[in-house]
């Protein structure tokens, strides 16, 4: 690392900033070289999850985990990811700030606007929602990784045509969280996880902070680079 990617990391110093996207794009493994580039450039940086991250956050998330919620009305849904993330923001992440740490976190706001609302809640009324559950403490950056839900399934070892199957006894929020059991991944069609793709990549219309899109394409250390692009063009 030189003088100056050091310095253009340093400017993420006291930074929020989030990793979001489709299932299989690479959200975490950007998240995590991002963490690594920041510690080696002296940045002091925590990572956390969202839902969970706390051990009242990580109980929720295990109601939310639950393979039998097929019967959960879909505004329970974003309200329990709310809870969990109104925990996360009082116990770690304000506290953090409050250090002049840079906070990472993997998925947040913009997930419940893209799986709840594909699932029929409106995406810009999770935002009054959440600003119920928040406040302020909005990321000052939120990068998208992108790919299509075809080449998603394939970097996950799903395959389009299992999309759908147990539905009765599988959550709703499709791949939407990390290790899960396959089975419990395919309560949602292929359709479905096409219209969080869709509403992932027009959250910034509405998104009351700075939202922008990352091609995941490619090998992890290309799409890092269009990832420190990007941050490089956000206007704190």
């Amino acid at each position: 690392m030189n003088e100056s990617q050091k310095k253009s990391l340093q400017r993420l110093g006291g930074r929020f900033i989030v990793f979001d996207g489709p299932d299989g794009a690479g959200k975490s493994t950007q998240r995590k070289m991002l963490s690594d580039a920041l510690s080696e450039a002296g940045v002091d940086t925590i990572s956390c999850r969202d839902p969970g991250g706390t051990i009242i956050g990580d109980r929720i998330r295990s109601v939310l985990l639950d393979n039998d919620l097929s019967d959960m009305d879909v505004r329970c849904e974003a309200m329990l990811f709310m809870a969990s993330r109104a925990q996360l923001v009082t116990e770690i992440i304000r506290p953090a700030l409050a250090e002049n740490k840079t906070v990472l976190c993997d998925r947040f706001v913009t997930s419940t606007c893209a799986y709840q609302g594909a699932a029929g809640h409106d995406p810009k009324a999770v935002i009054e929602l959440a600003t119920l559950a928040i406040g302020d403490c909005w990321p000052d950056a939120t990068l998208i990784v992108d790919v299509d839900v075809d080449r998603g399934f394939e970097r996950i070892g799903r395959r389009p045509h299992h999309a759908g199957k147990n539905r009765k006894r599988s959550s709703g929020k499709g791949m939407l969280f990390d290790g899960v059991q396959p089975d419990a991944m395919e309560a949602r069609s292929i359709d479905f996880h096409r219209r969080v793709r869709t509403l992932f990549l027009g959250v910034y219309e509405y998104y009351p902070r700075p939202v922008v899109t990352v091609d995941g394409v490619g090998d992890p250390a290309t799409v890092f680079d269009r990832v420190l692009t990007e941050l490089s063009r956000v206007a704190w």
